[in-house]
This record gives C-alpha cells, structure tokens and sequence, in this order.
C-alpha cells in the first residue's frame, strides 16, 4: 500500500509527498551483478580444459570488474613469466570491457607507461559480460596470441548469458 500512495503521490506531484529512504537510496545505489568464485572457478576449469585439448598449457587468470585475481592456474610447463601476462591481459579486459590486443596503437604505449605495464595490449584477454554488465576478465598466456584467444573464448563461454567474442 505505501508504494502504492508513493507512486500516487509523485504522479500528482503533491507538495506534501517526501520519498522514502528507501526510494532515495534507490537513485543513489544501484544494484550489479558480480562473479562469483564458483563462476571463476568454472570459466578456469573451461578454459584448462580447452588447453589441455589443445595441447598448449597455459597460464591462465581470472579476475573480477575491479581487476582483483579471483582465480588462477599455471599449467605444468607453461612458460612461468606467462602468469604476469595472463593477469595483465584479464585486468586490461576487466578494466576497459574490451579484448585486450583492441586498444589503438599509440594509446596503448601510453596506457602501459601511465599503469606502470599494469594494461598491455596483447591477445588473449576478454571481458566477462552478462546481460550488459561487465563483471571480469579472463587473461590466458603461453601460447600464441591466437591459442590463447582461443582458451579465453572457451573460458568465458560456459558463464550463461555472457557476450561472446
């Protein structure tokens, strides 16, 4: 009934009408969806599994919208610098909702010099997105710039309702 009057009330723009907390905190907050563990352990699962088809073991990292690691594996004989890589590639898709490899030439130098190489532009990073809201990255590396595109589009895959590059 109290939404109801509040509805009321702001249709007929009644100088008595005061919103609820409730309704102020609405236009202040918004509600978002977040990856979970759970859904980061099953894009690393996917995209071990896609490696391991590919014979091609990878470093691969799995990080939420912020660019904070959720979830990582190296798989054994991947090349061990490869975990910096991996991370960089998931944190750029993360932060810029685009694969990493996308960012314009030139401005990708100057994102690598200002981040202090925290955003590289190389292939193998995707943007976790579901139903419109950017909610992680996927960072693979080790292989070729294509194999790991490849693994991170497996990876990425297996969330529903996700975009797929």
């Amino acid at each position: 009934m109290h939404e109801l009057l509040a509805y009321h009330y702001a249709l007929t723009d009644d100088p008595f009408y005061k919103p609820s907390t409730q309704e102020q905190s609405m236009s202040e907050t918004q509600s978002t969806l977040k990856l979970t563990y759970q859904g980061a352990q099953k894009i690393l699962n996917a995209a071990i599994a896609a490696a391991s088809e590919m014979g091609v073991p990878q470093c691969i990292s799995v990080v939420d919208q912020g660019g904070h690691l959720i979830a990582f594996a190296r798989m054994d004989g991947a090349f061990s610098m490869s975990l910096e890589t991996s991370l960089r590639k998931a944190q750029t898709a993360a932060c810029y909702g685009i694969p990493s490899g996308d960012i314009e030439a030139g401005i990708d130098i100057k994102l690598a010099i200002g981040t202090d190489g925290k955003r590289i532009n190389l292939p193998g990073g995707l943007p976790i997105i579901v139903e419109g809201n950017l909610i992680g990255g996927i960072g693979v590396g080790s292989g070729t710039g294509a194999q790991d595109l490849v693994v991170a589009k497996a990876g990425v895959a297996v969330i529903s309702g996700s975009k797929h590059f």
